[in-house]
């Protein structure tokens, strides 16, 4: 059975784009022999991140970045069965901050900054849809 799980938590002082990168290096070179595909978004401290696959594998994966001490603040925003997924072409693919139109980022909140944490999971989930439709998701599968 597949899972989407949406989850929203606050970087430590400690990490930093080398941080970063090594999270998305080790996802890319995990998930596909665990079936897990995803994408992640860092921003300001924040991290947003989309996790599918099977229920056992998305939901141990799930557990590790919870008690991981790089994260505090960790909130589950949504989690539901699905019957495809929609982030099946990265193994761990990353929001491209950089070519990001704040104007996107308005259209979904209060003010055009990343902030999950004030905003639904539905919502969250629908600005990774428009950020993939619009190429702002970068990374290999």
């Amino acid at each position: 059975m597949l899972v989407r799980l949406m989850y929203a938590s606050r970087a430590v002082p400690s990490v930093d784009q080398e941080r970063l990168l090594d999270i998305l290096r080790k996802s890319k070179a995990n998930n596909p022999g665990l079936g897990i595909t995803g994408v992640l978004c860092f921003s300001e401290g924040i991290f947003l991140q989309v996790l599918e696959g099977g229920r056992s594998a998305v939901n141990k994966l799930y557990n590790r970045i919870a008690a991981d001490s790089c994260h505090t603040d960790v909130e589950l925003l949504s989690y539901e069965e699905i019957g495809e997924r929609r982030f099946a072409g990265w193994s761990m693919g990353q929001v491209n901050m950089a070519r990001l139109n704040p104007g996107l980022l308005l259209k979904y909140s209060e003010r055009p900054a990343l902030d999950p944490y004030a905003v639904s999971g539905a919502v969250s989930l629908a600005l990774f849809e428009e950020l993939m439709a619009t190429a702002s998701i970068v990374g290999q599968p």
